[in-house]
């Protein structure tokens, strides 16, 4: 079952949610969507389900047109963020409703539930009514009702939001594992970056109503089209720096000068934004084209066993993303270490021309 989404818009009020979305799953395929809230994730998904038609544009299964056919008669589950579970039903119940609707019979409800709820490891509580569980106990009786029925196509709208960060990761573990045997689409919607590139696939962007990238979670983290696409698929995001090249060198700001080096000789001279990450700054040099930096400490912002270091050149401000706990005040004076081999380079228009070499991807 392949699902083909052809210049898509939806708009409600006079306000475009949709904008000429065009895209292709195929099956067997893990699809990310990723997007800000408010980017168009849910209202996508929604047309993919059928619960709402688009404005104009085709929704396709297997190249036959459904634009305008009903949710009910779609193969199509979904879990929501929410825990949708039916409270006065048993774990079991909840994962036979599906099923029933179907009219299949007893023993093969049985099987199907039963080995549905081993696969996601609620099996102990198939007699347990939803309150009874824990919240990683009724979202996987969620998924559980969603799997069940071996839909073609999987939609699964933040999932896991409402979760601890202990939970999210198992059950991202499980989702990938589960989805490696079936041959049917999944759609998961996240605003976070990381999440995505953990459940890896493919991974659209989502931004404002439109699609701005889609392909290989890999290749759009490694080589994104646009600046607005580097920011979102980065956590913090990417730090963007204005600047110039000439024949010889790069300048930031007017104020930081480097030579050129090989990865950057190709770009004429002109103006640019340059992006890096905040995991490729760094407190000490790792390579000779590493550029010193004295700044000024403005936050650390300590999560975990991780640091958000917030610092400030007299001409523009950055982001580290540093492992372990760094302990710095605020206003107190550092250098730190920009790779120049790990720049992106941005038109005046947002568009990539320039990505690091062996970054992944193609």
């Amino acid at each position: 079952m392949s699902l083909t989404l052809s210049n898509v818009s939806r708009v409600v009020d006079g306000e475009t949610w949709i904008d000429d979305v065009n895209l292709s799953l195929e099956p067997g395929s893990f699809n990310v969507l990723l997007g800000r809230t408010l980017s168009g994730k849910t209202t996508l998904m929604r047309l993919m389900a059928g619960l709402d038609r688009p404005t104009s544009g085709k929704i396709m299964m297997n190249n036959v047109d459904v634009t305008g056919v009903p949710v009910r008669e779609r193969n199509i589950s979904m879990v929501y963020q929410q825990f949708i579970n039916y409270p006065n039903m048993t774990v079991y119940e909840n994962i036979a409703s599906p099923l029933r609707l179907a009219k299949m019979s007893d023993q093969e409800i049985d099987r199907r539930v039963r080995e549905t709820a081993e696969m996601l490891r609620i099996d102990p509580y198939l007699d347990r009514l939803p309150l009874q569980l824990s919240g990683g106990q009724q979202q996987r009786t969620a998924m559980a009702r969603a799997l069940v029925k071996d839909s073609q196509i999987i939609l699964f709208d933040e999932p896991l939001v409402n979760l601890d960060y202990k939970l999210r990761e198992e059950l991202r573990q499980e989702l990938r594992a589960l989805f490696k045997a079936r041959n049917c689409i999944a759609v998961y919607a996240t605003t976070e970056p990381n999440e995505a590139l953990a459940l890896a696939g493919n991974t659209a962007v989502l931004h404002e109503g439109k699609l701005l990238q889609f392909g290989e979670t890999a290749e759009v983290y490694h080589r994104p089209k646009d600046i607005i696409t580097a920011e979102m698929f980065s956590e913090p995001p990417i730090n963007v720096v204005p600047g110039r090249v000439s024949d010889t060198e790069v300048t930031f700001d007017d104020s930081v000068h480097f030579q050129l080096n090989s990865d950057l000789r190709p770009l004429e001279p002109g103006s640019y934004r340059f992006g890096v990450r905040a995991s490729h700054i760094g407190l000490v040099p790792h390579s000779d084209d590493d550029l010193e930096l004295p700044v000024r400490v403005d936050l650390a912002e300590i999560s975990g066993s991780e640091t958000f270091l917030h610092v400030h050149n007299p001409h523009f401000d950055l982001v580290l993303h540093l492992s372990g706990v760094h302990e710095y005040h605020v206003d107190q004076q550092i250098k730190v270490y920009f790779p120049t081999h790990k720049l992106y380079a941005f038109n005046e228009a947002g568009r990539l021309v320039h990505a690091p070499a062996g970054l992944g991807g193609r």
